[in-house]
């Protein structure tokens, strides 16, 4: 793509790190353009060595990432890749990661604790990056780790109608499957008109991944209920807060989550659940990988472009999030 700003032309060259390719060619699609060709290889020791086969001097560069497994190597990898855009002269760099790596470490719960999240912020302002585009952050402070523009988008309107198109409306509730999500569940209430319901639970801060769920806090009964969150990771939460719902009368349940993680036992514990469907978005490529009927997976990718263009084109990002 390219633009003409105050009579200078400025092109936009999209690149894609080796994490999640499929998701950067169908934002290249949306976008009308292609992905920049890219070396990118592992030496014997694992170092990563990358470099591009295009002039990028005076350009407009989004480099797409997403933070999966192995998560380390992708950070690094689009650090390397930020740090060779800069030293090649590009006119602006804006890391585009769909899914933002260690945001659950967010604050320090305890004493000798990291704050991870501002670490890799820091990072990547360090390499050169002079935006970041991300979408559903585990919490929006981590909007302000970051010295630069952040353009935080939303999953809740592509999810929320693709629910809405696929259920009775009139019986569905608006699960939260802790308190800490309620007011991301109040926002699905407001798009579809629906109640809320809140799934108490206590979690052990001792022992990744164990929670016990408790009592839920309002009518689930004969409801078809929406359990809504922001990341699937091994699914134990997920999973346990749909038992509650149906042990308290729940007609049904349907998961709805941004960022489908899927680690470790996750695949098995979808298969074995009473859920009727879990709907993700391919932020991430793990929850495409899984191959269970009960598995539905919607594509970001023309979210991140329009952002992109709106960006390109000095537009407003905010309006996607009025829509």
């Amino acid at each position: 793509m390219r633009a003409v700003v105050r009579g200078t032309e400025r092109d936009l060259l999209l690149f894609s790190g080796r994490a999640h390719s499929e998701l950067s060619e169908r934002i290249a699609q949306e976008l009308g353009t292609e992905l920049v060709p890219t070396q990118a290889r592992d030496f014997a020791n694992g170092e990563i060595y990358v470099r591009f086969e295009k002039s990028v001097r005076g350009a407009d560069c989004f480099v797409v990432q997403s933070h999966t497994a192995p998560i380390n190597t992708w950070i690094m990898e689009q650090l390397i890749m930020v740090d060779a855009l800069k030293r090649a002269s590009a006119n602006s760099i804006t890391v585009v990661a769909p899914f933002y790596g260690y945001s659950r470490q967010d604050k320090k719960h305890k004493g000798r604790e990291p704050i991870s999240a501002r670490l890799v912020a820091d990072l990547l302002t360090a390499a050169g990056a002079d935006r970041i585009i991300t979408v559903d952050l585990h919490t929006d402070q981590i909007v302000g780790f970051f010295d630069g523009p952040v353009d935080h988008l939303f999953a809740l309107p592509l999810l929320a109608d693709h629910i809405a198109a696929h259920t009775d409306q009139s019986r569905l509730t608006v699960v939260s499957p802790d308190a800490g999500r309620v007011r991301v569940a109040d926002r699905w209430c407001d798009r579809l008109g629906a109640p809320l319901a809140i799934v108490h639970k206590k979690r052990d801060k001792d022992v990744a991944h164990q929670v016990t769920a408790h009592e839920v806090v309002g009518e689930v009964a004969g409801r078809v209920c929406v359990l809504v969150d922001d990341m699937v990771d091994t699914a134990g939460t997920i999973c346990a807060a749909a038992d509650v719902l149906y042990a308290n009368g729940a007609a049904d349940v349907i998961v709805a989550a941004t960022h489908g993680i899927l680690s470790g036992p996750a695949v098995d514990r979808l298969k074995n659940s009473q859920v009727s469907r879990f709907v993700f978005t391919d932020s991430l490529p793990s929850a495409a990988a899984v191959d269970l009927d009960k598995v539905e997976v919607l594509s970001i990718a023309p979210v991140i472009a329009q952002a992109i263009k709106e960006i390109f084109e000095n537009g407003s990002v905010t309006r996607l999030f009025e829509q």
